[in-house]
């Protein structure tokens, strides 16, 4: 059984992976939700399915995709343990230990087209900051998870005015200049505003409330907010009274021009429809209507709102239209068999027409199903685990069984990089979050590679904390994002495939590899300083590895820099501009090519190397990330606030490891190996004769 195990460890994460790729559906007389959410709409440039659009805003609203229905996860399984009735003693395990139920993103969205009063009940509001929590007065209101404090809209509804002014202000303060509280304030603004355009998507579920955070003074003064208050729950109903109306609509709107005489109730019972739709859609956010009509082009998409303001004009309201309607009003009333006649109908209306745009959604929507990016994230943990503990007792199977679940997270995350790929026609690098995936992906095929060669555990440490710490980085990313999409529409200048796959893929191999040797060198001092175990075969192997790595690193970094520069001679007119991402990618070939000519000039042995090593992570980290921190430059795509203290703390760490480096071999656990002879230059010296 020892000699198996770690076979039959790689079995049930494997099993695990493999069933999660299973087609899943309703139960065949309940709402088909999940066929729903694999419906296409345009949002963002980009056409994906309704379950992406979910996940997308819920990201940016409450920083992760779950809803939680039953006490609204508010105080995690104690809060569970003490809501159970009965004493103390008669409560099951199990139902503690029951996690409560949530909503799946698509029934989210689904429930804020169809249900808007019950989704404006939801906790889905993240407010962190005690200043803006005292300013909007929620101190009683809310619930507490995890330490975060969750808010309704109803709970913000009463507040709506105010945060429109107050980010007036905020709003003129440039991003890299905001105050934490700033920061929070911007957030919120930004989470309610995707939920009122969300919200009035499909119906104008309330336009007042939208307009109140919305639209300026002057806007809101020039208008009568009463009469853009909530509508029924029968869409479909009131869709249907507007077609009917549109004629006798217009014939007393142009008697009323004319100044002659109209029906007034027919007047104004039409303009309480046609107001609203005219205002839907310069809120709304989603393009939901499909080009179906014959000669449309296929980008040809249009919101709701657009449409039916389209259909006066027209005489007649769009099928698409009225399909969606008819959904909502079927899922609002509790009509499942209506719901899904209306679902097969509207989807076999794409047939011949968007049947890649159907497929793709489909595709998508399996993607987000599978998470490959969080299940190789859970493998690497594990895989780092068993590798970090094999070093402790020497163990040959949590070696092989960490190597043998590093390679199949390294599977996992390859198929999600080739997944993603696919769905978005591109490169595996497009933005900073697909930057964050191949960089952790490229030192984990490094990592394996080094284990394949020397079997000693480093490899497998390797490749699974950096795939790891880079998947964990990535995941910060996409909550950074302000549209939620990590597969975003490219830049005009970005757009070419070629570039992407050279430039752009070489340049981060160059950081993938960098990070590597860094990573290798902060092994060796933590072995070094704080265990026994670095002895001279180790010491030998780990100084082989980081050279190797550097010179793979040089090489990529050297030729995806000079094909930067072709692309920026295609694209601005000049070779070289001195722009900060420019000189951010030329210090890595500089720090790396210092790293060889220090090594063969003899200037540095194990311990110099292993502290330039490191200094190269700083350099590295900078190129990276922090170019973008000074939101200026041709190249400045990614700013993001909240990673300046993390990218300080890293380069702190660093420079902390390199003080270590430079410790007399006193302060070194593993002391001093033993001396064969003389010193040589071309492979390891004794441990701690060299601090530099």
């Amino acid at each position: 059984m020892k000699k198996h195990w770690p076979w039959l460890l790689f079995a049930v994460f494997a099993f695990e992976a493999a069933f999660s790729l299973k087609p899943r559906s309703d139960q065949p007389d309940a709402f088909q939700v999940r066929e729903w959410g694999k419906l296409p709409a345009l949002v963002n440039g980009r056409v994906q399915p309704f379950d992406s659009i979910a996940r997308n805003n819920l990201i940016i609203i409450r920083g992760n995709t779950a809803v939680p229905l039953e006490g609204n996860g508010a105080n995690g399984a104690w809060g569970k343990w003490e809501a159970l009735q009965g004493p103390l003693t008669e409560r099951k395990w199990y139902q503690f230990t029951q996690h409560p139920k949530k909503l799946s993103p698509a029934e989210w969205l689904l429930e804020v087209f169809s249900k808007p009063e019950q989704a404006d009940t939801r906790y889905i509001f993240l407010v962190h900051h005690p200043e803006l929590i005292g300013q909007l007065k929620l101190q009683d209101k809310g619930v507490e998870n995890s330490g975060l404090r969750y808010y309704s809209f109803n709970d913000l509804k009463p507040h709506l005015a105010e945060l429109r002014k107050e980010f007036l202000q905020i709003g003129a303060v440039k991003q890299e200049l905001r105050t934490p509280y700033q920061r929070s304030f911007a957030s919120l603004h930004n989470g309610l505003t995707s939920y009122l355009r969300l919200k009035n998507s499909l119906a104008p579920a309330n336009i007042a409330e939208a307009l109140s955070l919305l639209a300026g003074d002057e806007t809101l003064d020039r208008m009568d907010l009463s009469v853009l208050g909530p509508r029924g729950t029968d869409f479909a109903g009131d869709l249907a009274k507007f077609e009917r109306l549109i004629p006798a609509g217009l014939r007393a709107i142009t008697a009323q021009q004319n100044k002659q005489e109209y029906d007034k109730a027919t007047f104004n019972e039409f303009l309480g429809y046609a107001e609203p739709f005219v205002l839907q859609g310069q809120i709304a956010s989603l393009l939901l209507l499909p080009p179906l009509a014959a000669g449309q082009p296929r980008n040809d998409w249009a919101s709701m709102g657009t449409a039916l303001r389209d259909s006066i004009r027209a005489g007649a309201v769009p099928t698409a239209a009225h399909a969606h309607a008819a959904l909502a009003t079927a899922y609002a009333q509790g009509k499942p068999a209506d719901f899904n006649r209306v679902l097969n109908e509207y989807r076999s209306s794409f047939a011949g027409k968007l049947d890649s745009e159907v497929k793709k959604g489909r595709q998508e929507a399996l993607f987000n199903q599978f998470l490959p990016f969080y299940r190789s994230m859970m493998i690497y943990v594990v895989a780092l685990i068993l590798a970090a503990a094999s070093w402790l007792n020497w163990s040959e199977n949590l070696n092989r069984a960490a190597f043998r679940l590093v390679v199949l997270a390294l599977v996992i995350h390859s198929v999600g990089l080739l997944f993603r790929m696919f769905l978005e026609g591109r490169p595996p690098v497009t933005n900073l979050y697909s930057s964050a995936i191949f960089v952790g992906w490229g030192a984990a095929v490094l990592g394996v590679v080094l284990e394949r060669i020397y079997r000693n555990g480093i490899g497998s440490v390797t490749a699974s904390a950096v795939g790891f710490i880079t998947l964990i980085i990535a995941h910060h990313l996409a909550l950074a994002s302000s549209t939620g999409d990590t597969m975003e529409m490219m830049r005009a200048v970005l757009d070419t495939n070629f570039w992407l796959a050279t430039h752009v893929t070489s340049i981060t191999i160059g950081y993938a590899s960098t990070f590597l040797a860094g990573f290798l060198a902060m092994i060796y001092v933590l072995r070094g300083v704080f265990t026994p175990t670095l002895d001279q075969a180790t010491a030998k192997a780990l100084t082989r590895m980081v050279y190797g790595i550097v010179c793979f690193a040089t090489l990529f970094s050297f030729v995806g820099t000079i094909l930067g520069g072709i692309w920026a001679d295609q694209s601005w007119g000049r070779f070289w501009g001195w722009d900060p991402k420019e000189n951010g990618a030329l210090l890595i070939v500089v720090w790396n090519a210092l790293i060889l000519h220090a090594r063969w000039g003899g200037l540095v042995r194990e311990r110099g190397l292993m502290n330039l090593a490191l200094f190269g992570n700083i350099v590295t980290a900078w190129s990276w990330f922090g170019t973008n921190m000074l939101g200026v430059g041709l190249h400045s795509y990614g700013f993001m606030d909240a990673a300046f203290k993390w990218l300080m703390i890293f380069n702190v760490s660093q420079l902390v490891l390199i003080a270590l480096g430079c410790l007399p071999d006193r302060f070194w656990r593993s002391g001093k190996t033993p001396q064969a002879g003389p010193p040589s230059d071309s492979g390891p010296t004794a441990l701690k004769t060299q601090p530099g």
